[in-house]
């Protein structure tokens, strides 16, 4: 993406563009302090086929504006069907849909109306296929959702407390962070516009890896969750033990497909091998000696409490004394908190499982 060259248009507006290319479409943003939602919109919107290769022009003239192909985070008007997506006029509530409810930024307008065919790309599929939808809905979950809350000013928790600790670490405040300090001599419009630059590219390949981890790694773990919950009473006529197939990210997974899936009974208790390359539907005898975990499944994806977590009388100890506690051979630990044991086999970890719904 050209984006090295700046170009100055009228003081104090700014564009980016190669000089080896001329740009197809104009897209314009307010310039001053910036936040990260439009240095991630102006981003997103250069990876649509419609406004690939554009300029970003960077100015709050209105005739200036009035001229562009598409404006950003500025100008008081949302109307997607003229490239308008600005969000801080009063009575706009427009929101992603879906089951979501935050209030939009215009990334995620742009996200809105443009997402599907940037994520499309990515997989090399065509828009309606039902991959590019779920990663759809799972980066604005994940990645999107959070900026635009962050930029309306909206809470992430309903309390009048304080936060137990300062978060200045996401995305948004890192990008806040690259805005001209106070202290520097030059606040000029030329190094500000440099600072949007790697605003710009702070945000944007952030977005790039959440989409092509979603692509690599987080839907097939989905598709291994799913196929691993659909065979959960052949493991323990309870249905409340899962064994996975093969080690993979399980836990936002199995939240949403338990509620989507309406799975009952919740299940409690989630086994996997304590080696990643394991593969229970290839596995030899030789293999079942390694070591196995048996997790206990939180009661929400953000809570360290367990739905039901392994016995008291089990927690801290290890090896020969957990297993005289359990009955049970081969036991390796216990947590202290009883989230979390393991055993050297997988049968004694199944036991250990089948043992603590009893308990």
């Amino acid at each position: 993406m050209a984006t090295s060259n700046l170009i100055r248009v009228s003081s104090p507006s700014y564009s980016t563009s190669s000089p080896n290319h001329a740009p197809f479409k104009r897209v314009g943003t307010h310039n001053g302090s910036f936040h990260c939602d439009e240095a991630l919109g102006c981003f997103m919107i250069r990876l649509t086929d419609k406004f690939s290769n554009s300029e970003i022009i960077r100015t709050r003239d209105p005739k200036v504006l009035e001229g562009l192909d598409a404006v950003l985070d500025v100008g008081g008007v949302y109307d997607p069907n003229h490239d308008r997506y600005d969000h801080h006029q009063k009575g706009f509530e427009e929101v992603f849909g879906h089951g979501f409810n935050t209030k939009l930024s215009s990334a995620g307008l742009v996200y809105k109306h443009f997402g599907k065919e940037i994520i499309a790309k990515e997989l090399q599929l065509g828009e309606d296929h039902p991959d590019v939808h779920r990663l759809f809905l799972a980066i604005y979950k994940s990645f999107m959702e959070a900026i635009d809350a962050i930029d309306n000013g909206i809470n992430q928790f309903d309390t009048d407390k304080p936060p137990k600790y300062v978060n200045n670490t996401h995305i948004s405040s890192r990008v806040g962070r690259l805005n001209l300090d106070w202290t520097d001599p030059d606040q000029s419009p030329e190094k500000e516009n440099e600072a949007f630059q790697r605003a710009m590219a702070l945000a944007g390949s952030e977005f790039l890896e959440s989409v092509r981890f979603h692509a690599r790694s987080w839907l097939p773990a989905r598709s291994i969750v799913m196929e691993c919950i659909a065979e959960r009473f052949d493991i323990d006529p309870s249905g409340e033990i899962m064994v996975l197939k093969r080690f993979c990210p399980w836990k936002l997974h199995l939240f949403e497909l338990e509620a989507e899936l309406k799975v009952e009974p919740l299940i409690k208790y989630v086994l996997y091998g304590s080696l990643r390359y394991i593969l229970i539907v290839i596995m030899t005898q030789d293999e079942r000696g390694k070591q196995w975990r048996v997790q206990a499944v939180a009661v929400s994806p953000d809570s360290f409490e367990s739905r039901k977590p392994l016995p008291a009388q089990w927690r801290g100890l290890r090896d020969d004394e957990l297993s005289k506690e359990t009955r049970i051979s081969g036991c390796v630990f216990v947590h202290m908190s009883g989230f979390i044991g393991g055993n050297q086999t997988y049968e004694g970890a199944l036991v250990m499982a089948r043992a603590a719904l009893k308990m």
